[in-house]
This record gives C-alpha cells, sequence and structure tokens, in this order.
C-alpha cells in the first residue's frame, strides 16, 4: 500500500513539473539555510565541551566597585591562589594560574618567530584533559620545560622529532621541549595555543611581578579552578565571596571586591556583564540565528502548503472519485502525505547537497570551521527528525484540507470556491513576507549600528599610525636615535612611545585625590604613559590648556585628563590645579578630547596620560610620511628598528585595522543576517511566483474575455499584481512595530547607539514591495500578452 502511495505521489510530481520545482527547491533551500544555522548553534553551544571535566571546571572573576559603578574584571591578583589553596582547598580538586594567552617572540637556532602562548601553573593538564601526542603534560612543573602544540611542532621543526629541542621564550632563559600536544579545538577558549611554559619560569624571571610593594594590587592573571565531585558550585561560589577582601588592605578594601565563580558552560555565551549583574552576551544570537532558521523552514513549508491548497479545485475531482470507490478519510490524508514525504525527501537530498558546497562560504563569513557531521548520530538523528518535521508542517493542512471535500458536491460539479477559501493563504503569504521584512529591518538597523559608531569622532587621527611592539628596553634606551634616524630618512614624521596602543588601554591606577573627593568613593582611570611627542604623533585634539613640552622642567610631574575625567572629577577650571597621585603631587596642564581606545560602543573611560618615568614602555608610536607611499615606509623603518633592536622579529599594527578590527563581530552577524535575509525574500518570492503562476492559469479564460472586450495589457497586469500588493503591504505594516520592539531592546545592549529612524522602515517596506511587483509581473506580463484565442477556443 505504502509502495503504490509512493508511486502515485512520484507520478504526480512528474505531472506538475513546475509546480513540483517550486516545491522542492524551495523547501531544499529552506532546509539548507536551517541545516547550516543549525551546525553554528552546534559549534557554538558545544564550546568548550571537548574537555573532560566540562561541569567541574570555572574561572574565578571578580566584581569591584570603582567610579560609582561595579565592574566585572576577569583577572585577579597572583596571590589569591595560594590563599584558596590554603583556606578553601576542600572545594576544589585543582587550583592553576595563569598569565593572558598572548604572542611572544620564540628563538629557535637564532630564529626568531612570533607564536601564542601561556605560561600555566601544575594542574593545566589534567584540568583541560590535554591530549599528548608525546611526552607528559606534567613536565611543565619544571622551570626550564615547554611543551608544543601539533601544529607548531610542524611549523618549528618540520618532520624532525622536537622532543629535547632548546627553545627561547622572549627574553627569558632557554627552556626544553619535552612534549607534543594535540591542538585545542577551534571552539575552544585556548584554540590557537601554540605553547604551554611553567608560571614559575616566567614568575621567578620577570623583576617586576616579584618586587611589587603589594602584590594584591594589581590584577593580572586568570585563575582557574575545578571542584570537587560532590562539591555544587554555587556553594562554593558563595565559599570564597569575601577571599580576596579578607587579604587586602583598607584602600584596596574600598573597592568592595566580590569573587565569584563563572562555570566554563558560560565563558563564551555568557561573557557580558552590567553593573555586577551577568547580561548574557553571545548566547542573544544563539536565540536569534535559531529562530532565523525556524522562520526560514516555516517560509519554505507555507510555500508547499499555499500551492498544494491553491490547486484543490484541481484536486477535487480525484478526491471524490476515491471516496466514491470506497477510499476512507485515513487513506486519503495518507496519499496526501506521502506526497509531501516524497517532497521533502527529494529536497533533503538537494539540501545536503547545497550544504556542502555553502560550507567553505558559510565558514568564511562566519569565521567559523564547521564541517557535516557524518559519523556523529546526533547529525542521523537531527536529519531524519528534520525530514518528519518538515513533512508535517508542510503536509498536513494540505492533506487535512484536501481530505474533506464532498464527493456528491465534486461529482455533480456543484464543489463551489468560497470567497474565504483563499483567506489561509493570503493569510500565509501575509506571514511569509512580514517574517522577511522584519529580517530586511534588522539587518538595516545592524549596519546602521556598526556604521554609527565606526563614523564616532575618535579624538585623533588613526590614519598612517602605526603601533610597534616593544618588548624590551632596546628601543626605549635608544628611542630619540631611533626617531631622528626615520625622519631624516623620510619614514615618518613623527614618533613617541606609549604605555598602551591607541586601541586599548592596558593599565590603570587608583591612586589619585583632588580637592573635594569623597574619601570613600573607589576610582579607577585609565592611565596611559607616554613620552614628550605622543600627542603629536596620535594627533590628538587639546581643548583646554596645553601638550606636554620639553621647554617646562616641570613637566615630569604634569599630567593631561580627558574630558570623561573632567566631568568625573567635577571641578571647574581644572587646568592648573594640583591633585595628588599616590600622595605625590602633580598639575594639570591640559584636557583633551575623548580618545575612543576601547569598545567604540561604550562611553570613554576618565583616563590620565603622563610623562614615563623609568620604565620600559610597550608600544612605539610611529606616523607614517604621508609623502611616500605606505610600502616604502616600512621598507625603510624595518632595518632601522633591526639596527637597534637586532634580536626582535619587526612587529606592527596599523592604528586604523585595529579600530576597525573591534567591529568584526557585528559585521560578522550583519553579514550572516544579510545573507539570511536574502535568501528568505527569496524563498518567498519563489513561492510568490508559483502562487502567482495558478492564480494566472486559474483566471486564463476571465483574462481573454477581458482582451477580447479592450482590456490593455497594463490592465490585466494591476489586476493581477495588485491583490498580492496588497498583502505586502499589510506586511509592512504588521513587521513595523514588531521590528521596531526587538530592535530597539537589542540596542539597549550598546550605551553608545544609533536611533531608529522612519527610513529603516520605508527602505525596506518599498524593496519588499518592488520585488514582490517584479515577481508578480514575471508572470503577470507574459499572460496579459498572451494571445486570447488560446484561452477561448474551447469556448
Amino acid at each position: 500500500m505504502l509502495s503504490n502511495y509512493l508511486k502515485l505521489a512520484w507520478r504526480h510530481l512528474l505531472k506538475n513539473k513546475g509546480y513540483s520545482f517550486i516545491n522542492i527547491f524551495g523547501l531544499a533551500f529552506g532546509m539548507a539555510i536551517f541545516m547550516m544555522i543549525a551546525l553554528w548553534l552546534y559549534d557554538e553551544l558545544s564550546f568548550n565541551r571537548s574537555f573532560e571535566n566540562y561541569n567541574r571546571i570555572a574561572q574565578v572573576i571578580q566584581n569591584v566597585t570603582n567610579n560609582n559603578e561595579v565592574e566585572t574584571w576577569n583577572n585577579v591578583p597572583f596571590p589569591l591562589a595560594d590563599e584558596l589553596r590554603k583556606n578553601y582547598a576542600s572545594d576544589f580538586k585543582n587550583i592553576v594560574m595563569s598569565d593572558r594567552i598572548d604572542d611572544h617572540t620564540i628563538t629557535i637556532n637564532n630564529k626568531k618567530l612570533k607564536s601564542t602562548g601561556a605560561f600555566f601553573e601544575k594542574g593545566f593538564g589534567e584540568m583541560f584533559s590535554l591530549k599528548m601526542i608525546t611526552g607528559d603534560y606534567t613536565s611543565i612543573e619544571n622551570a626550564t620545560s615547554v611543551i608544543l602544540s601539533q601544529s607548531a611542532a610542524k611549523a618549528f621543526f618540520g618532520d624532525k622529532n622536537p622532543i629535547d629541542q632548546i627553545i627561547q621564550i622572549d627574553d627569558l632563559p632557554v627552556t626544553k621541549v619535552e612534549g607534543v600536544f594535540i591542538d585545542f579545538p577551534p571552539n575552544s577558549t585556548f584554540a590557537g595555543l601554540d605553547f604551554i611554559s611553567s608560571w614559575n619560569l616566567l614568575y621567578n624571571n620577570t623583576e617586576w611581578m616579584r618586587t611589587f610593594e603589594n602584590p594584591w594590587r594589581p590584577n593580572f592573571t586568570n585563575l582557574y579552578v575545578q571542584l570537587n565531585d560532590n562539591i555544587d558550585i554555587d556553594k562554593a561560589s558563595a565559599n570564597i565571596k569575601n577571599a580576596k577582601l579578607n587579604a587586602v588592605n583598607a584602600q584596596l578594601a574600598a573597592k568592595k571586591p566580590e569573587l565569584f565563580l563563572h562555570p566554563i558552560s558560560k565563558w563564551h555565551l555568557y561573557s557580558q556583564f552590567k553593573n555586577g549583574v551577568n547580561t548574557g552576551g553571545a548566547i542573544q544570537y544563539v536565540w536569534m540565528f535559531g529562530l532565523i532558521g525556524l522562520f526560514v523552514l516555516l517560509l519554505a513549508c507555507i510555500n508547499f502548503i499555499n500551492l498544494s491548497t491553491a490547486r484543490s479545485e484541481k484536486r477535487a475531482k480525484e478526491v471524490g472519485i476515491r471516496k466514491t470507490v470506497g477510499s476512507l478519510r485515513n487513506q486519503i490524508i495518507l496519499q496526501f502525505f506521502s506526497e509531501s514525504f516524497l517532497t521533502v525527501l527529494l529536497s533533503h537530498f538537494i539540501c545536503i547537497i547545497l550544504v556542502k558546497l555553502a560550507l567553505p562560504w558559510f565558514n568564511h563569513i562566519s569565521d567559523k570551521h564547521m564541517s557535516i557531521l557524518w559519523t556523529s548520530p546526533y547529525f542521523w538523528i537531527a536529519g531524519i527528525a528534520l525530514l518528519f518535521f518538515t513533512t508535517l508542517s508542510a503536509g498536513s493542512y494540505p492533506a487535512l484540507y484536501l481530505s474533506s471535500f464532498k464527493p456528491m458536491q465534486v461529482l455533480k460539479g456543484t464543489f463551489i470556491r468560497s470567497q474565504f477559501t483563499a483567506l489561509p493563504r493570503q493569510l500565509l503569504v501575509i506571514l511569509q513576507f512580514t517574517i522577511s521584512i522584519t529580517l530586511i529591518i534588522g539587518t538595516s538597523i545592524v549596519y546602521k549600528q556598526i556604521l554609527f559608531a565606526k563614523n564616532r569622532p575618535v579624538g585623533y587621527t588613526r590614519e598612517g599610525l602605526i603601533n610597534i611592539i616593544n618588548p624590551n628596553s632596546n628601543l626605549s634606551n635608544h628611542s630619540e636615535a631611533f626617531s631622528q634616524e626615520l625622519i631624516r630618512n623620510g619614514a615618518i614624521v613623527s614618533m613617541a612611545t606609549s604605555s598602551s596602543p591607541t586601541t586599548g588601554t592596558w593599565g590603570s591606577t587608583s591612586g589619585l585625590n583632588w580637592e573635594g573627593k569623597d574619601p570613600n568613593l573607589s576610582i579607577d582611570f585609565a592611565n596611559i604613559g607616554t613620552s614628550y611627542d605622543y600627542g603629536k604623533t596620535v594627533g590628538w585634539l587639546i581643548k583646554e590648556g596645553r601638550d606636554f613640552s620639553r621647554d617646562f622642567g616641570t613637566d615630569s610631574n604634569a599630567i593631561i585628563i580627558n574630558e570623561a575625567a573632567v566631568n568625573f572629577i567635577g571641578l571647574k577650571d581644572i587646568v592648573g590645579k594640583t591633585i595628588t597621585w599616590w600622595d605625590e603631587p602633580f598639575h594639570i596642564v591640559g584636557i583633551v578630547k575623548n580618545m575612543i581606545m576601547n569598545s567604540p560602543y561604550n562611553e570613554p573611560r576618565p583616563t590620565v596620560f603622563n610623562l614615563t618615568k623609568n620604565r620600559v614602555d610597550n608600544v612605539v608610536l610611529v606616523r607614517l610620511n604621508p609623502s611616500i607611499s605606505v610600502k616604502d615606509a616600512l621598507a625603510k623603518i624595518e632595518p632601522t628598528y633591526k639596527k637597534f633592536n637586532p634580536d626582535e622579529p619587526f612587529s606592527f599594527w596599523f592604528a586604523d585595522n585595529a579600530y576597525a578590527s573591534k567591529f568584526e563581530n557585528e559585521e560578522r552577524i550583519g553579514n550572516l543576517a544579510t545573507c539570511f535575509a536574502v535568501l528568505a525574500i527569496f524563498i518567498s518570492c519563489l513561492g510568490l511566483f508559483g502562487l502567482t503562476s495558478f492564480v494566472a492559469e486559474q483566471r486564463n479564460k476571465e483574462i481573454g474575455i477581458r482582451k477580447v472586450l479592450g482590456a490593455s495589457a497594463i490592465n490585466l497586469w494591476g489586476m493581477l499584481s495588485k491583490d498580492f500588493i496588497k498583502l505586502v503591504m499589510i506586511s509592512c505594516v504588521i513587521a513595523t512595530p514588531i521590528a521596531y520592539y526587538i530592535l530597539n531592546n537589542w540596542l539597549q545592549n550598546y550605551n553608545y547607539r544609533t536611533d531608529i529612524t522612519w527610513w529603516i522602515f520605508a527602505a525596506p517596506a518599498l524593496g519588499a514591495i518592488l520585488i514582490t511587483l517584479a515577481t508578480v509581473s514575471l508572470q503577470s506580463v507574459k499572460v496579459a500578452m498572451s494571445n486570447p484565442i488560446k484561452s477561448l477556443r474551447t469556448e
């Protein structure tokens, strides 16, 4: 019986090739988009799940009160690790501290390479299920050992055995390779980690780490914990809440530090905090794309429903005859479900082909490394579930509707379609275009927000400014000679050194005091140490006062503050006033416009700039000579850099590129949303084209009579188009408040955000109407221009 149903279904598909094509490929596109989004969701939701101790790992982070706001910091002071081991050991199986994952210079046989790595305490390998190819991860307990990732070992040594090879990390003592581990998965916090070495190697050979007057003050380490099997994470988090507060002095205690455990399951998707409360993060995009995937699949199902029910009059006699010869309604329902199943099955095969072809492109725009999970049982279970879900979604209404016809009415010719027969199809078309228009409006506001932030005044000149990493004292000790030589050879017009790049603040201070400051107020201002020519090099904008100058000997104790700091301090005529910084007097010589150095979506931090004293600055800033090409300028800078710093590779980045990279995530989301919105419109128009074709076919004789009576092609085109245009206009009206509500809530995630203007809704609405006109016109014009004799010759 079932095989008979499938044969009949196959014949029906072949008999109606045009409508079958629209149904099959419409469903295939919808299912392909759904499947690609499902792969993306799987990648996001499986982030860090490769670790065997996934359910027992957390990071210790802290809430601190600064500038009258609660801030959440991922880094903690390094004595905290021993504090937890001493007083809270019963809660934790493992406690591991590390510095941040960063780029380092690796020296192998006098050859220098850039590599990404970090220094960990013992226990890291066990905690994070480090899989070794050779060697043992416990070797990093030795302060002279390093282990490499498989890809790094291949890049460093080729086919040569890396074990016992000697490498040097930065200017630390040499280490010996004692193991090779399998690379961390791309969807892992530690993806791209090339080497792992011992925390003791870093600590024992870094003087500034060992000589802090108060080691509880700096917060620069990551602290990971693995809970004991019988310990509840919330209880352990509550236990350590005041571990830092109880160990620090009164000044640090004023920041009200509160520790808590952030489980590994939330590191990626729930990474955002506001006023000390987790507000989500990437999880919003998981929900958003999950809904988009379901909606796009729904659009494809609507096409199937509309075309199936639109052809009800042609299937009515078939149903009537079947019922007359004894077919039961459930048999007819099963027949129509068989047609739906066969259509969906063919669509599913085409969907797999489309996904296979589109994945490289999809990986590129989403910055992922996804593949079809052929060997995963979850993939096959999900695929079968998708097959039956789509069959039921697309086939239920047509099967129930078509099987409900009364045989006597059909066969007597008294089967008359009510004026409300087309209403469900009209409602489904409205639903289709409401979803599509909402997606287009959403895409528009995402790009508007990105452009709004990109065009925000940044307070300095990005173009032609490069940042050069300064890992040691060589350039600092010869900065004047380095600068003068580059100016002489025409490569640059100015140079300065800084403790931070122009696109980030790497230091802060809480030691500022001023007249009228509340003694109980805890502050944290960004702090940038600079050389004299910093302002000239970055092109900052002096609002009041002056820049640092060698003509003033007192500028060694001078500071410049930004507008945000002025507003926070609240003193009038602040230029020339004296404030204390760790009990040392400093006078304010200038105020600069706010420089956007961190997130372009947030308000600037209060920032204080001072001249560097007895410290190696981290970054060299260079303003390229605009009269020569960038290529020629860099060709002159590199050999000069090598002359003064021969032991380091020439590493730099452009300020404008670094600033642009801050928008990568939003741009990636915008690109994905655009692709899905375009495909949603395509699927909707594909169904609209099929529906228009059927309506034109149904009204073929009417059109012929109208042409004989003198109706023009324009009149006929308008007659066939107006009903669909009305439906799309209704969709626009419905989509507008829905899109406004969703997007207004989304924009609340940004402190610096664009406004929602009328054209955001008008442009997509107009575009949808024009696309609908073009789609409908493809068939309407063809019918309007046809010869009426062909349609009337049988009358």
